[in-house]
């Protein structure tokens, strides 16, 4: 298990050259000069050419992405264009807020969508069942950002439970953009659940053991819900890669400075380094999500434990 897991931890490595070379090809051959960009109304020719040789711009494209790359290896995100902090200051003082909206976001997920897909594939001609599906419609439809405003203006605006925007009231600011966040991968959660719990069932497995007299609970709990559950992991590994990308949104309307905010200002300021930054840390933190989410198979199924141990033999 230990080789598996510094294997998947070494295959991060060359997913980031890729991410960074690829970002780093758009961004170089996107218009503008970040020596304009950096110099602002202070812009000569003579002073836009001397930040360029300081910077490395006037070097080849191929000999600035490995000057970048090495500084990376080194842990230095390199200095903002437009603000001259370090990056890795920048990020570091606004992940901590991403981190926990995505948390919260992804407990919200699992603790709501999980139970209610397995109750309403147990009774899937219920009242409950069907009202449950048209809720899971809704949260898979509407945007970010349109639910992020109504709850706004009903919980922020009408009833004021909560703040509508930024980070200063600890647990309470994190509630809505938590919810709005989660909202639908929540509703995709409850699907998938609800959808492999409902084939589970079907099994013979699942008659055979109620037909040897095991009670309800066991056969959904114990027999059906360990089978059904790969899917439903899946999903939720799949979702962190999502929630960062829907953070961008949810940081915007709620004001929070976080690393998705951060990256669309820094698009639209074609900072450079910051936009890398903020793409090499979202990388790492879905890398590290599906490793989690490989190394929870292996703990459901023993099959994939026993082949990451080395012990399930070797197909002929």
């Amino acid at each position: 298990m230990i080789r598996y897991v510094v294997k998947r931890l070494i295959i991060i490595i060359p997913v980031i050259i890729a991410l960074t070379f690829v970002v780093y090809s758009i961004l170089y051959m996107a218009p503008g000069d970040p020596a304009q960009i950096i110099l602002g109304n202070d812009y000569t020719e003579e002073a836009a050419a001397q930040v360029r040789e300081d910077l490395g711009l006037d070097q080849p494209f191929i000999v600035q992405y490995f000057h970048y790359l090495g500084d990376l290896v080194r842990g230095d995100f390199g200095e903002s264009y437009v603000s001259g902090e370090s990056v890795g200051a920048q990020l570091f003082s606004r992940f901590p807020n991403t981190f926990k909206i995505v948390i919260c976001a992804m407990i919200f997920c699992v603790a709501v969508g999980m139970p209610i897909g397995i109750w309403s594939a147990v009774r899937p001609n219920s009242i409950f069942s069907k009202v449950t599906m048209v809720i899971g419609l809704m949260g898979v439809s509407m945007p970010v950002f349109w639910l992020g405003l109504l709850l706004i203006l009903f919980f922020a605006v009408h009833l004021g439970w909560f703040p509508a925007s930024g980070m200063d009231d600890g647990w309470k600011s994190l509630v809505l953009p938590s919810l709005t966040v989660g909202a639908n991968y929540m509703a995709n959660t409850m699907r998938t659940t609800r959808s492999s719990m409902m084939e589970a069932i079907r099994q013979d497995y699942i008659t055979t053991a109620r037909a040897k007299g095991v009670r309800e609970h066991d056969v959904i709990y114990d027999h059906a819900l360990g089978n059904a559950l790969m899917p439903t992991i899946t999903v939720v590994g799949l979702n962190v890669g999502a929630l960062l990308g829907g953070l961008v949104y949810c940081e915007t309307v709620f004001s929070i400075p976080g690393t998705g905010r951060f990256l669309v200002e820094s698009i639209n300021k074609r900072d450079v380094p910051c936009v890398l930054g903020c793409l090499v840390i979202m990388a790492i933190c879905v890398a590290v999500s599906n490793l989690i989410v490989d190394l929870i198979y292996a703990y459901i199924d023993p099959r994939i434990k026993a082949q990451y141990s080395g012990k399930g033999g070797r197909s002929k």
